[in-house]
């Protein structure tokens, strides 16, 4: 047998398992089923936050999005500037409302936190980095112009940036 292995080394790996990303918004432990949001009334059931009939039984706990906004502590900034936002400012924050809306409906976590106007725009924060992209990516498909996206891996933070 010793043979058939000669020169064979064996790879010794790191046995500790590194996790991938740190959410510190993201629960530590299972969540009884169902529980309640206090804030929003989001029900977390089948694994998953969702808008349903608050159950007449069920643990309350608030939710990551709840805990976000409370903290103000966002995980995704879009910034909207240029000359074409001064124009159609209505419009374009009418778009992003429309697509906080689509996404919020099916993931009630998603959601805008805050407007603020700045000297040449605004930005908008939301408690997801995928409502961030969405919003993002609606207002380049629907008005073109340029659009950057500057992920943190390390903080789970995105940053979009719109203009035209």
């Amino acid at each position: 047998m010793k043979e058939r292995f000669a020169g064979f080394q064996p790879v010794r790996r790191d046995r500790l398992v590194q996790e991938t990303r740190h959410d510190t918004y993201q629960a530590k432990h299972k969540l009884p089923e169902p529980t309640v949001c206090p804030q929003c009334g989001a029900v977390f059931h089948d694994g998953r936050w969702q808008w349903l009939v608050r159950p007449a039984i069920a643990h309350e706990e608030t939710c990551p999005a709840c805990r976000r906004i409370h903290d103000e502590f966002p995980a995704g900034y879009v910034t909207v500037n240029g000359p074409f936002f001064e124009d159609h400012r209505e419009e374009l924050l009418q778009l992003a409302r429309n697509e906080e809306a689509r996404a919020k409906a099916e993931h009630p976590l998603k959601r805008i936190m805050r407007i603020e106007d700045r000297d040449d725009g605004i930005q908008i924060t939301t408690t997801d980095i995928h409502l961030a992209r969405g919003i993002g990516e609606a207002l380049h498909h629907a008005y073109q112009g340029e659009l950057e996206y500057h992920y943190n891996e390390r903080e789970n933070l995105l940053r979009v940036v719109w203009e035209r």
